[in-house]
């Protein structure tokens, strides 16, 4: 049934029309031993720089899943916690005031330099000193004093007690790296320094890319065997690396159809198109739903909860109760999500751990809509609604419902909502249409990308589709500057991920209600290291001063500090966690074979995520 339709189909036949530009620029390179992927965050913008450390830097660009080793990093398919830079586990005191971490000893930057403690305490010393840097208030927050114990151990005394101070250098989607101090110690602005051409302990070094960002193409080192991706997983198939952005689908497709790109990020349809019409093109699953789903990451939408009327959580729950998720999931990714009604995916030991153990609070969890009135919004018989959605869509269903589609979402109750939002003062005018207490008309700016099958793009879409139905007048916002205004603020509802991702290997949540830290907050216009929402709370600063006293070892504390975090952030609806991130991957094997797929799924499978680095060595050139 899944076999492209008519309309996919002729999207693929037009851009066969379109020349791949772009590509003529990059025909000295050996095809045979390079690899190109698609990035999936668009252009980089400007191109020329890599500075990091300072706002957002289209990393997945080959900097983080290349080119930079992080002290650990997580991988989600295995659970595992890899050793880069580091060379064990951090050592904690007793009272976690005190850390010590032992450093990986072999290790050069790609210009030659070794990697030592040095880099370390100077990374930290320097984003201490500088207000422009991201971790700026973390740190400043967090550490009394840095310093080198030998050339390969750094300590920490820190202002609070914190457990899990050193996962700042846990790399899961992004993290704190490591300056070579050979290099900025000589800077007179970090901030403003472009750090071009970008230097790090990956096996990969800078090669090119395009002025305009269209593609970045990287070279593997001589010397690869002195990085911690060599040492761990041997020599990198690949010789070169390209990571090339693509104007639209269609022409994303072709290239795989034509050999011109060897994996890249779908939508939905588009990943049937081109598994429907090449050979030797394959998905992580052989069968529906064919995604990438067990990436631990939620999707859905961001209220910008610093801006009225979005500071309100009755508004907030009105937006939500204004949904049909049978609906939503459908045209945002063919009913092929996992539903969960949290701020943490559904997926792994995530349902047994939170989800499951707080299905009695959420079903009696209550909102209140104004004159005496009560409703109840939790709904389990929503999953039946997408199932039923799919079955009737023609897809063979099957296996673990619960793990393929979810345990409960919300009920889509607009009756409830529009009480919600005339307790707040909203109303109606004579056409149906949504206007503000203050009488104006109410339109809502939904934020996403340019790239429109980015899930924080199909998100955004699709709320437009249900608040439009609802009687909002809602709007979709595709823009390139997407991060730069989410991070400052400069929105109404974004596609941003509700809640920031959990490690995806074991059940502590600190790094997803960390984010919520009011010490974190930034004025509108300022970028936030916090969660994009701007929300926070006392009862969630006390969850996080709790689990900062926490031995993570503890899995039952951890668990229950991680159910009442939750708790709060459902009551207060921040952010609106819809499905879990899919991948609609797509690999052209006609090149290289052996990627990670559900089969042998022995490394996280995405080209855009920093592990992407450790499985290139168990790549196969076909010979082709």
């Amino acid at each position: 049934m899944w076999r492209a339709n008519k309309c996919m189909a002729l999207v693929v036949a037009i851009a066969l029309l379109v020349p791949m530009v772009g590509f003529a620029q990059l025909a000295d390179l050996p095809r045979s031993e390079t690899l190109i992927v698609s990035i999936l965050t668009g252009r980089s913008v400007p191109a020329d720089d890599f500075n990091e450390w300072v706002g957002w830097k289209w990393r997945d660009r080959g900097m983080q899943n290349l080119a930079n080793e992080p002290l650990w990093s997580v991988d989600f398919a295995t659970g595992e916690i890899i050793n880069g830079l580091a060379a064990g586990d951090p050592v904690y005191d007793s009272n976690f005031f005190h850390l010590e971490i032992p450093l990986r000893q072999g290790v050069a930057w790609a210009d030659g330099e070794p990697f030592t403690a040095d880099d370390v305490v100077f990374t930290v010393e320097t984003l201490m000193a500088h207000e422009g840097f991201n971790a700026h208030n973390f740190f400043l927050d967090n550490v009394e004093l840095v310093y080198k114990i030998d050339d390969y151990t750094v300590g920490f005394d820190l202002k609070q007690a914190n457990s899990r101070f050193h996962t700042t250098f846990l790399d899961r989607w992004g993290c704190t790296w490591i300056m070579p101090k050979h290099i900025f110690e000589s800077v007179d602005d970090p901030v403003t320094f472009k750090f071009n051409p970008f230097v790090g302990c990956g096996a990969y070094k800078l090669h090119s890319y395009e002025p305009a960002g269209a593609w970045t193409v990287w070279e593997r080192r001589e010397d690869w065997d002195k990085s911690p991706t060599g040492i761990l997983y041997g020599m990198p198939a690949p010789k070169y690396v390209v990571f090339q952005h693509f104007a639209n689908e269609g022409a994303e497709i072709v290239s795989l159809l034509t050999h011109q790109v060897d994996a890249a990020d779908l939508s939905s349809e588009g990943l049937k198109a081109a598994l429907a019409q090449g050979k030797t093109i394959r998905a992580y699953q052989p069968g529906f739903p064919w995604v990438v789903n067990n990436d631990p990451a939620i999707t859905g939408l961001t209220f910008n909860t610093a801006k009225a009327p979005y500071d309100s959580a009755d508004v907030r729950w009105a937006l939500l109760l204004a949904i049909d998720i049978v609906e939503y999931v459908a045209q945002a990714v063919g009913a092929t999500g996992t539903l969960s009604p949290v701020h943490i995916p559904s997926l792994g030991s995530y349902p047994d751990n939170f989800i499951r153990p707080m299905e009695a609070w959420l079903e009696d969890f209550t909102l209140d809509l104004g004159n005496g009135e009560t409703f109840k919004p939790y709904d389990t018989d929503r999953v039946d609604g997408v199932v039923d959605y799919a079955t009737s869509a023609g897809y063979i269903v099957s296996g673990d419902i619960e793990a393929a589609f979810g345990l409960g979402w919300y009920k889509h109750a607009p009756d409830a909502a529009t009480k919600l939002l005339e307790k707040s003062g909203f109303s109606k005018n004579a056409d149906g249409e949504w206007l503000l207490p203050d009488g104006t008309k109410w339109t809502i700016e939904v934020l996403g990308r340019t790239d429109v099958n980015h899930l924080q793009s199909v998100n955004a879409l699709a709320a437009v589709q249900q608040w439009k139905q609802f009687g909002i007048d809602a709007v979709y916002v595709g823009s390139d500057a997407f991060d730069t205004l989410t991070q400052n603020g400069d929105f109404d509802v974004s596609g941003t991920w509700p809640g920031y991702e959990p490690w995806g290997a074991g059940p502590d949540l600190y790094r997803t209600l960390d984010y919520y830290n009011s010490a974190y907050v930034q004025p509108v216009g300022t970028l936030t290291q916090g969660h994009h929402s701007r929300w926070t709370s006392d009862a969630m600063d006390t969850v996080l001063e709790d689990l900062r006293n926490t031995d993570p070892a503890d899995a039952a504390a951890t668990i229950a500090l991680g159910i009442e975090g939750l708790k709060i952030a459902v009551t207060e609806m921040p952010g609106i966690p819809t499905f879990g991130y899919i991948g609609n991957v797509a690999w052209d094997e006609y090149y290289w074979t052996n990627w990670p797929g559900l089969e042998n799924p022995y490394m996280q499978p995405y080209t855009h995520w920093g592990p992407m680095k450790y499985f290139l060595p168990s790549l196969e050139a076909t010979g082709n």
